[in-house]
């Protein structure tokens, strides 16, 4: 992470570089050149300079959309001084804004004050028309509103594989992409290129604007996957990457631990201390079941329609099936289909150690395995842990990456005869810095949640998914693909899913409307 003092210094060249490029253009227009060396009130100035509102500066400070910012002062001011050809665009873009060098020393440029800003130009009414349209998409995707899509069933039942989500930002209040140099509205790769969509040397700090609320228990929430390492979302080859926090892939899983909760998972079922955690009434745990056949195989499309099944796996050489992602209700009908003879859920033994569950540990017996976790405390922002050479495995990752060189921080956790160290000073007590969460999902034999990989910092919490604006079946084609009781409904609440497709077609026609009838009168 780039510290506050890199920052101050890029942000006094580029002072310095802009000083120097413009101040004979500053007098040209009947200011003085002094105006061109004041931080942001040069900024200011300018807007007066080129006829723009003076908010233009604002956008100089908001992260991602300031790149897009400078293309536009860049331009305007090139037209500002009657460089309207597509040309002297072009050079201003190209050039990266040093166009403005040659109109400050070498042409002798006149001010055109109080100019038209409306374009004369097709090349300048697509620059402007684009800008204009990138600056606000970005501005909401990144602090507003970001689409999501499903693409796993790992919380199937509640969001299904090929619902579209819109994921609000001001929940949980908007992070500040922490990417400095990087495509708008793109996440971690270009379409079609197949290549990364940003430069990942240079930036920002961690910051997040206030949000309406904090993170509850079992809401459903869209963060960063803490381990991504991989190239793209599907693909887990041997090609690992180095990820900043905000483009690592993005996960969507129930958050069923809080910070200061101990959580323990026994048969597959959360215990937050010490209780059961109970889910939302529109929540429905899913295991996997494995059952012997009588000898004539499924019909897949009956499975999945009459019984909530997907497809089953045939364990060769036998009568035996796998099948997975089935609640409670649908196991109890599926045990009476006609070609079955046997059905038990798939739940590991207790003390069956799973060496790829996170904090199993064959020498400090935490035997572990998917369906049963011992007791994990989860940390909190402030809160004084014991740190014990047996509990080390648990937040060593912790200490070392997500409070330490993800925040530009070095700490390096050792272990030796028993004693636990911090950057060669032994470690006793530790005090957390963020809060931590444990997210999992409702498929619980087909999620790759925190029981594989441990807890998610706050900092990687990205949004609340709120509505569902889109659903396609991957069962269906043509028009019947489209799953019209999901369209328009939200994501969390109780009782039945309503859809609000209707009133947002009303909405619609009655903005339509009244647009024409005021346009009409205008």
């Amino acid at each position: 992470m780039t510290s506050l003092s890199f920052w101050l210094v890029v942000f006094l060249i580029v002072q310095l570089v802009h000083f120097l490029g413009t101040w004979k253009l500053y007098q040209k227009a009947g200011r003085k050149s002094w105006e061109a060396a004041i931080p942001i009130y040069n900024a200011y100035v300018l807007t007066k300079i080129i006829n723009r509102h003076w908010f233009w500066v604002v956008l100089l400070f908001i992260p991602v959309v300031n790149l897009i910012a400078c293309i536009a002062f860049w331009l305007e001011t090139a037209r500002s001084f009657g460089k309207t050809k597509s040309l002297d665009l072009w050079l201003s873009v190209l050039t990266l804004g040093f166009y403005s060098y040659y109109l400050n020393y070498v042409e002798d440029v006149k001010y055109i004050p109080n100019r038209d800003i409306k374009p004369k130009s097709l090349t300048q009414e697509i620059i402007s028309s684009t800008l204009f349209a990138v600056t606000v998409a970005t501005l909401i995707h990144t602090y507003v509103l970001q689409p999501f899509n499903i693409p796993t069933g790992s919380l199937e039942r509640t969001l299904l594989i090929g619902d579209f989500l819109f994921v609000s930002k001001f929940h949980y209040g908007a992070r500040n992409p922490m990417t400095a140099i990087s495509f708008p509205m793109l996440h971690d790769t270009i379409p079609l290129l197949r290549a990364k969509s940003y430069n990942s040397k240079v930036q920002y700090p961690y910051f997040r604007l206030p949000g309406s609320q904090k993170v509850k228990r079992n809401e459903i929430v869209v963060f960063n996957w803490p381990v991504d390492t991989v190239k793209q979302f599907f693909d887990r080859s041997k090609e690992y990457h180095y990820k900043p926090i905000d483009k690592k892939s993005n996960y969507v899983k129930r958050c069923v631990g809080l910070p200061g909760d101990h959580l323990s998972v026994k048969d597959g079922y959360v215990y937050i201390n010490g209780k059961q955690n109970q889910l939302p009434d529109r929540a429905d745990l899913q295991f996997s079941y494995i059952g012997v056949h009588k000898g004539q195989k499924f019909s897949k499309y009956n499975l999945y329609n009459r019984y909530h099944v997907n497809p089953v796996q045939y364990i060769p050489n036998s009568l035996g099936f796998y099948a997975d992602g089935i609640t409670d209700a649908n196991a109890s009908r599926f045990k009476n289909h006609p070609n079955i003879t046997e059905l038990n859920r798939n739940i590991q033994p207790k003390d069956q150690m799973d060496t790829r569950v996170f904090g199993a540990s064959q020498k400090h017996n935490r035997l572990w395995n998917r369906d049963h976790l011992g007791e994990i405390y989860i940390p909190k922002k402030g809160e004084n842990l014991a740190i014990t050479s047996k509990n080390i495995q648990l937040y060593q990752r912790l200490i070392e990456v997500y409070e330490g060189s993800e925040l530009g921080v070095t700490q390096q956790v050792t272990v030796k005869q028993n004693q636990v160290f911090l950057n060669n000073q032994p470690l006793i007590n530790y005090t957390f810095k963020q809060d931590y969460y444990w997210m999992m999902g409702d498929n619980r034999h087909n999620s790759e949640d925190s029981r594989m990989w441990g807890f998610v910092p706050e900092n990687h919490i990205v949004g609340k998914p709120v509505f569902i604006w889109l659903s396609l079946d991957r069962w269906k084609s043509g028009f019947s693909k489209i799953r019209f009781d999901r369209i328009f409904t939200t994501v969390h609440g109780s009782g039945e899913r309503k859809s609000y497709f209707i009133h947002f077609i009303v909405l619609v026609i009655l903005y339509s409307l009244g647009k024409r009838v005021y346009l009409s009168k205008k």
